[in-house]
């Protein structure tokens, strides 16, 4: 059901998690340490229980700058230095780090990232192909969602479609062919309002690349993939779940019936993944809203529901987030997290009956909450963004050709937005050239109150661990900077 594996016996590699048994694994450690021989009987509890502490905080709090760390352990440099060596020796260790509370932080973003050397490139200020692209090709949208920050109304002039789809394809011929799953189709505004969607994702696709879509769905008609067959070459289509019914829909969306619509979309689009037995998968977003967790069950039997229409093709995957928007430091109060809690537990036992094969990704805060600790988001402020921004990360392009900064800075006419624009895709003027123009000519801007709404968790995320590692590279500590890598 989830890609979560079963606990170890192994106390040192579960140390992170709350309630984990410390004095066993600091006792596993110390025997490990001594048998080695890297340090001596006599030191060994002490420098045991040191490396259990640390890996306790970083399972916890991945953005934690190391001289901090040095700092809570209350030892000189030169026997944090030894610490950190040491760590590595004990793979248990890094173990509990990745799979503590805040796992899913190392696991789904910071460790893959480093390994690709992007962080490197972007505190280098080292101008490189952005590791992420978000193509944003829908010139309008059906809904006017609540929540959504775009200006309500706002889209691109039709005329924008022919020179900004040969755009699209330019990008797309850019992305380097080593990195299969660079690039994304999104908004800003609804994808599948794009006539050309099904061609830019051939395109895509004889490039070795495996796109996903993430839509609305109200369009993913049976005539708009008859119009549009290049849409069989996308990799994933990921449909944004405004509710379960009709009411919850129309309140959220403005639209009447789009609800049904959607589901009776969803279904069709099963049986003919079925029919042409095409390997594109099939999942969903929902967010949990403050209040209504027990929704949650009526999600597992959506899920079911349209599993129905080709029982031996299910949905592949769902993610699950929770709204802290309304929350000023982005925590839940004890009785919140008592009931998400609960109410997570029997979504999965309810998921386990009805639709087994389904993979559930709770993201950063559920996860944490899941394990049993304190479900907390990470917080950026407009005096921790990063004026540099991070384009050798991830960069979005719109219909236009700007190139914003932020996943959530691509919608039309969006006060403040232009402001992280890095320049225009367009002729004579590509992708890589812009992000090197930004790059090399020192481009910085100077954050506005209100402007971290221009971030997406990933941005978040992405902007945290770096101002992390600039913290340890100028505390001295650029030999080992991030803890993990």
């Amino acid at each position: 059901m989830m890609s979560q594996a079963s606990a170890p016996a192994d106390p040192v590699a579960v140390c992170a998690r709350p309630g984990a048994d410390l004095a066993a694994a600091v006792h596993t450690v110390q025997r490990a340490l001594a048998a080695d021989g890297h340090v001596g009987a006599d030191e060994a509890p002490a420098i045991a229980r040191q490396l259990v502490q640390l890996a306790e905080h970083y399972g916890n709090h991945a953005f934690t700058p190391l001289e901090d760390a040095r700092r809570l352990l209350n030892v000189d440099r030169a026997s944090f230095s030894r610490l950190l060596d040491l760590f590595g020796l004990v793979p248990g260790l890094r173990h509990a780090v990745e799979s503590g509370p805040a796992g899913k932080y190392w696991q789904n973003t910071l460790l893959p990232l480093e390994r690709r050397g992007v962080f490197e490139s972007a505190l280098a200020r080292k101008p490189v192909f952005p590791y992420i692209v978000g193509l944003y090709p829908g010139p309008s949208c059906m809904f006017r969602c609540h929540f959504c920050v775009r200006v309500t109304g706002a889209r691109y002039d039709p005329s924008a479609l022919d020179a900004g789809n040969a755009m699209f394809e330019s990008v797309i011929d850019e992305i380097p062919a080593d990195n299969p799953y660079a690039m994304y189709f999104s908004g800003g505004l609804e994808p599948l309002t794009n006539p050309g969607l099904g061609a830019l994702s051939s395109r895509a696709a004889a490039r070795g690349l495996r796109p996903t879509v993430y839509t609305n769905s109200f369009a993913l008609t049976e005539r708009t993939l008859a119009r549009q067959p290049g849409m069989w070459d996308l990799h994933a289509v990921r449909t944004s779940l405004y509710g379960l019914n009709d009411q919850e829909y129309e309140e959220t969306t403005g639209k009447r019936a789009s609800f049904g619509r959607v589901r009776a979309n969803l279904q069709r689009f099963q049986q003919l993944r079925a029919e042409r037995e095409s390997p594109i998968r099939v999942g969903f977003s929902y967010i949990v809203l403050p209040g209504r967790v027990n929704r949650l069950l009526n999600l597992a039997d959506f899920i079911a529901e349209i599993n129905e229409a080709a029982p031996d093709r299910p949905v592949d995957f769902l993610n699950v987030r929770e709204d802290y928007s309304g929350r000023g430091d982005g925590r839940l109060s004890e009785a919140e997290r008592t009931e998400l809690q609960e109410g997570l537990l029997a979504f999965e036992e309810q998921v386990s009956r009805r639709t087994p094969t389904l993979n559930i990704d709770y993201g950063y805060a559920l996860h944490s909450l899941k394990t049993g600790a304190d479900a907390e988001l990470l917080r950026i402020r407009p005096e921790t963004m990063r004026p540099s921004a991070h384009p050798q990360v991830s960069a979005q392009v719109d219909l236009l050709g700007d190139v914003y900064l932020y996943r959530e800075a691509g919608f039309p006419n969006l006060d403040g937005a232009d402001r992280y624009i890095a320049g225009r895709v367009g002729p004579g003027e590509s992708l890589a050239e812009v992000v090197e123009r930004f790059v090399h000519d020192d481009l910085r801007i100077a954050p506005h109150a209100g402007d971290e709404y221009f971030m997406d968790g990933f941005d978040q995320v992405v902007t945290a661990r770096l101002n992390q590692l600039e913290a340890d590279v100028a505390a001295g500590w650029g030999d080992a900077r991030g803890f993990l890598r």
